[in-house]
């Protein structure tokens, strides 16, 4: 087996290959621009960034300039060194270098905790690490600055609003210069410009992070809410509903006040304070509570597909991935300890077979107890185990994030790998013994006496909007025939043809399908190139031909000329490719 300890597959080496970039990266911005001030500058999961304090934004012609002092940078060759100090001399260092962020950041460092820098000639920086051992280990050719951007200091908008330089680089340029067409491949498929492209959905400045949906739009949503709908009924889910707004109290006893209030929108109704809701779950506890459950009725399945608020920062919006809205496909399920196991067996086995229809690979991550959690470290341990249990059980290949998890329990999370290999966080599954003791549920067990329901939440989609938005991209706005929001069109050649097409069409629509009919006085070619760049899957082409012989010229979004069909042919082999929800 090939040695992959300097190699992109050990994490860790990765990180530490982009750490030390940005470190290159901040030593020419210093070169450059004496005056800025450094705050940040961590590797992320495509490259990495770093935070300067400038008085004016960086422009294009800035990132080309700081890429060049780089490179010399990196030729210079210069050793990177580690040494720790003492705080007072950590702080006077950065002070005496005009650095107030890194003086701030040391202020804010525990009494006992280890400061450490790193220096690379002239360049010294506060850090803990680790970085390489000299500049020459960057190649050169491998690196680019991609954008620069706005980002407040620590992510707070009440602080000062600095400038973002995020950038990338990799062991060779052939693999930097595959990462460049990937991000121009993405830039093509972004939902934001097909969502506008389709008239699908968008986002406006008088409602920014609450998007709106256009018909065509309201036609995928609803079929995937269909989808969603029909695969829990077969799963023995019940659907509820719950309010959008409720009162103080159920969060302060929830716990979402003390953990989450932040990212929470209030209001005062008859002198009281109410949230309207940023998750369904305290809703659901009540819906279970609303009368008592005998141990034979367990497990209890509900799910909900509950419109939630967030309070996000404007920074952080991002068409329907980041929004201040959204529809959650939430699901609480109640049950007995003992059937706890078969439980979150059966509910990886539904979003497998859900993630499996759309064509989505993905990898799985077990979050554990994080510093603010609530309850006793006894059930949480339990509750961890039974999730890595039953990953186990699977074969599950998963990892481990320590720290992650809720602030009322561990979670396994979902992340699904798209068509040009990014990943995204979509479906989650969290075990819950604090929020039953919190609302008191019960059921009756076998021996007459009253106990505790263990509890899951869990979510598939993750956000109606957000899944939406990563399907789209998936797919390039090319949607399987299932979901197109429109599915044919019947396209005249003359006017002639027009009465034929007009039929057809509408016995297609009486049949389920969604066909339009381009009755335009318009040339073929054009037509048919418009309803390629709608992505329509099918085009039916109708001439005097067609018209006389009561055939139909079909064409295939993805396959192009089918050549003739006649209309059972045609109606057969697309209500096939409806009913098997092929991608």
């Amino acid at each position: 087996m090939a040695d992959t300890k300097y190699t992109f597959e050990n994490e860790v080496f990765k990180d530490t290959y982009r750490h030390t970039t940005s470190h290159i990266m901040a030593q020419a911005v210093k070169r450059l621009y004496p005056e800025a001030k450094l705050a940040i500058g961590p590797a992320i999961e495509d490259g990495f960034y770093y935070d300067f304090d400038t008085e004016t934004p960086l422009s294009p012609e800035d990132l080309e300039k700081i890429e060049a002092e780089m490179r010399r940078i990196i030729k210079e060759k210069l050793p990177i060194e580690r040494f720790e100090l003492e705080r007072a001399e950590a702080l006077e260092l950065m002070r005496s270098r005009g650095e107030p962020y890194k003086a701030e950041l040391i202020e804010n460092l525990p009494p006992d905790a280890s400061i450490s820098f790193y220096r690379q000639g002239e360049f010294t920086d506060l850090c803990a690490g680790p970085h390489l051992d000299s500049t020459s280990r960057v190649k050169a050719n491998a690196l680019k600055l991609t954008s620069a951007t706005g980002a407040y200091w620590r992510g707070d908008s009440s602080n000062k609003m600095l400038r973002r330089v995020y950038g990338t680089c990799f062991q060779s340029k052939d693999e930097l210069d595959a990462h460049l067409m990937r991000i121009e491949e993405a830039k093509r498929r972004d939902h934001r410009k097909l969502g506008r492209e389709l008239d699908l959905f968008a986002t406006f400045d008088e409602g920014p992070g609450f998007p709106f949906f256009f018909p065509k739009g309201m036609i995928l949503r609803n079929e995937l809410i269909d989808f969603w709908r029909s695969e829990h009924r077969k799963a023995g889910y019940e659907e509820i509903s719950t309010p959008i707004i409720l009162s103080g109290e159920l969060w302060h006893r929830s716990g979402h006040w003390d953990h989450y209030k932040d990212n929470m929108y209030f209001t005062n109704i008859d002198e009281s304070d109410f949230v309207i809701k940023p998750m369904n779950c305290p809703g659901g506890m009540l819906a279970y509570k609303r009368r008592m459950w005998s141990y034979r009725e367990l497990p209890v399945r509900t799910a909900e597909l509950g419109l939630v608020h967030r309070h996000e920062l404007s920074g952080t919006l991002h068409g329907l991935m980041r929004v201040r809205c959204f529809t959650q496909d939430d699901a609480h399920i109640y049950m007995t300890p003992e059937q706890l196991p078969g439980e979150i067996s059966g509910v990886l086995d539904l979003i497998d077979r859900i993630y499996t229809v759309f064509g989505f690979e993905y990898k799985v991550e077990l979050s554990t107890r994080p510093d603010d959690f609530m309850g006793e470290i006894r059930t949480w341990d339990i509750a961890e185990a039974a999730l890595e249990s039953a990953l186990k059980a699977k074969g599950a290949d998963y990892s481990v994030n320590p720290g992650d998890g809720a602030f009322y329990g561990p979670k396994i999370d979902f992340h699904l790998r798209d068509s040009i290999g990014r990943t995204w966080q979509c479906g989650t599954v969290q075990l819950d013994f604090q929020m039953p003791e919190r609302f008191e549920l019960e059921y009756t067990g076998a021996d007459g006496e009253k106990h505790r329901p263990v509890m899951l939440h869990r979510a598939i989609f993750g956000s109606i909007e957000r899944f939406i938005a990563i399907l789209t991209e998936h797919c390039a706005g090319a949607f399987p025939l299932w979901l197109a929001p429109v599915q044919i069109a019947a396209l005249p050649i003359t006017d002639r043809a027009g009465e034929y097409a007009r039929s057809v069409a509408c016995a297609l629509t009486d049949l389920g399908f969604r066909a339009e009919t381009d009755p335009r006085n318009e040339k073929i070619g054009y037509k048919i190139r418009e309803a390629q760049l709608r992505k329509i899957p099918y085009m039916l082409v109708f001439g005097d031909k067609e018209t006389e012989s009561g055939t139909l010229a079909v064409r295939s979004r993805a396959e192009g000329d089918l050549g003739a069909m006649t209309a059972d042919e045609f109606i057969a082999k697309i209500t096939a490719e409806r009913g098997s929800r092929s991608v």
